[in-house]
């Protein structure tokens, strides 16, 4: 209980976090709206916090973290690609103008526009749902490889939010957007779980052989 709680605050906290950061132009202008205000609630944001909450609850109370994040991998990116769907729905989060022949326009949008854009939204929820499909269908085979689920949905959530950012409107920081830099950190993160999680069960392999 205490796992989950502390992953629900973590989520909260550091999905509005991302917010203002992500929108630093308006938290500067308007601090307080900004942070007091029920809407700006990132995913992203809400992956980190959740998880490193989450860490921290179950190392306190000596939940074997690394099987429950590989547990809730590919609940983590169906939800995404739920959640999504629901700012297609609300017009949220669409990309730049395009001439593509699936590109959308958001008259009742937030922000509204006539303008024909990328429906990232859309792109987001396919790939969202690939993650899942394909999570869920090796989840048997890597039960023991503890970390290896949840590594490889953080390579594949990263790598599709880094390129879907590209038809994004975000601001670049750097050379890229904040949502890339964070893409790459967890593209890294989930490298290092999985190489991990390979040697690991080589090790217990190779101590049963003996």
């Amino acid at each position: 209980g205490s796992v989950v709680l502390g992953a629900m605050i973590g989520g909260v906290l550091g999905a509005k976090l991302y917010y203002l950061i992500d929108h630093w132009d308006q938290t500067v202008l308007d601090p307080r709206g900004q942070i007091l205000t029920g809407a700006g609630l990132t995913y992203y944001g809400g992956l980190l916090g959740g998880a490193l909450l989450a860490f921290f609850a179950a190392w306190r109370n000596k939940v074997p973290f690394l099987q429950l994040i590989d547990m809730c991998a590919p609940l983590m990116a169906l939800g995404y690609a739920i959640g999504r769907f629901g700012c297609f729905l609300n017009g949220d989060d669409y990309g730049l103008p395009t001439d593509v022949p699936w590109g959308m326009s958001f008259p009742k949008g937030s922000p509204p526009t006539l303008e024909t854009v990328h429906p990232t939204q859309m792109y987001e929820v396919l790939w969202g749902g690939a993650i899942f499909a394909f999570l869920w269908m090796i989840r048997k085979a890597n039960e023991m490889y503890l970390g290896r689920m949840f590594g490889l949905y953080l390579i594949l959530a990263g790598i599709e939010r880094f390129v879907v950012e590209y038809w994004r409107t975000n601001v670049p920081m750097g050379g890229l957007t904040v949502a890339q830099w964070i893409s790459v950190v967890l593209f890294s993160i989930g490298i290092v779980l999985v190489v991990l999680s390979n040697r690991r069960a080589l090790e217990v392999q190779e101590s049963r052989a003996v």
